[in-house]
């Protein structure tokens, strides 16, 4: 018989004033849902995450506890959240959850980063591996070395792309140079100016795709400087800010650019309202955030990265309609890989969430039970 228990799993400090309530920092606890069936004794547990969002309901958790394997869906301490979020805490929140299952006598842990966990997951590895982070990109504590993180068993990269710095930089929209302007657009630079495409020419993308790295250096270096000036104070030592313009990929209306059967759009509708609209990514971040979260140099929560130097097994499931996980996130990260115990596997028809297709989200639990091995 499946059943579900909410597990309240020890969390580690993180140093730094970063959640909103009190409450949830008092508890000294982060949470996840273990699914499980009570005929089969403790063995392998599949663990799924994601920096922010909330995977206690996770629509595979079910499936897979049915396959015979405990599941659990864990949520950071930045669940609902990431405006404060630093990745290196919520390696600390994976750490945590690992080291719970282990004492809870789960002695096989098989780690899932699904969507943004993919990254996530891929630093959590390396890191428990071969520990060398001791500070944030900000320069705050945060001894990796001394965490005493245990190594999963298997790492599965599911419907994932490599990392938030990476994904939010290519979405990062540069027609926007002034960042107090969000609609003083330049139509050199614009992707929803009609004479620029869909479809969008190869001098276009690649001088698009310069300029989108170009402006998140820029925020990256002003975010830098704001550090520094705030050390000079006393009072506080982080700032919220906004930025504008982050799901403007090309590829969300061109579908030749890393075709794939995928839809037009995003996952947050149309493109031209989505990089603007608040629900959509980072759109509200802080300084120290920034640097850990979003900046593409010193953000450290990339697979490409990351994986080269991870000894598990690594498996990399991907969907043919996918339109936030590209089919080039899926090889760049499997060809990442310093090792040959990996698999690229590629579901026909599947979408990002799998939605009206339970027969394919059954089909990805399938892989991840059997590479579980």
């Amino acid at each position: 018989m499946l059943t579900r228990e909410l597990l309240p799993v020890p969390m580690t400090p993180g140093g730094r004033l970063d959640i909103n309530s009190g409450v949830a920092r008092l508890s000294g606890k982060i949470w996840a849902t273990l699914w499980k069936d009570d005929r089969r004794p403790a063995g392998t547990a599949v663990l799924i995450v994601h920096p922010s969002s909330n995977f206690i309901g996770h629509y595979a958790l079910e499936e897979l506890a049915s396959r015979g394997v405990a599941a659990v869906g864990l949520a950071t301490r930045y669940v609902g959240n990431d405006s404060a979020l630093i990745m290196e805490n919520c390696v600390l929140d994976v750490g945590a959850a690992i080291r719970h299952l282990r004492e809870l006598g789960y002695d096989r842990i098989i780690l899932v980063g699904n969507s943004g966990g993919g990254g996530l997951a891929a630093l959590y590895q390396a890191q428990a591996e071969t520990p060398t982070i001791t500070h944030t990109p900000a320069g705050d504590p945060a001894d990796l070395t001394a965490a005493d993180l245990i190594p999963a068993d298997r790492l599965v990269l599911a419907m994932a792309h490599p990392g938030r710095a990476v994904v939010y930089t290519e979405g990062l929209d540069p027609a926007i140079t002034d960042e107090h302007q969000p609609f003083g657009r330049d139509p050199e630079l614009d992707m929803f100016e009609p004479a620029n495409g869909p479809a969008y020419g190869p001098e276009f993308v690649t001088r698009y795709r310069r300029a989108q790295i170009a402006r998140n250096r820029r925020i990256t270096g002003w975010a830098v400087q704001q550090i520094e000036a705030l050390r000079a104070l006393d009072g506080p030592d982080d700032l919220p800010f906004v930025v504008h313009g982050t799901a403007a990929d090309p590829r969300f209306l061109d579908l030749t650019l890393d075709p794939s059967d995928r839809v037009a759009g995003t996952l947050w509708g149309s493109p031209w309202a989505a990089n603007y609209q608040p629900a959509s990514l980072g759109h509200l971040t802080s300084l120290r955030s920034w640097l850990s979260q979003w900046s593409y140099d010193h953000s450290r929560a990339n697979a490409y990265r990351e994986l080269p130097g991870v000894k598990a097994p690594v498996l990399v499931v991907s969907g043919s309609a996918d339109c936030a996980a590209f089919p080039s996130h899926a090889r760049g990260m499997y060809d990442a890989v310093g090792h040959d115990q990996r698999e690229l596997v590629e579901i026909k028809g599947a979408d990002h969430y799998f939605q009206g297709r339970p027969d394919l989200a059954a089909a990805m639990c399938d892989h991840i039970v059997e590479w579980a091995g």
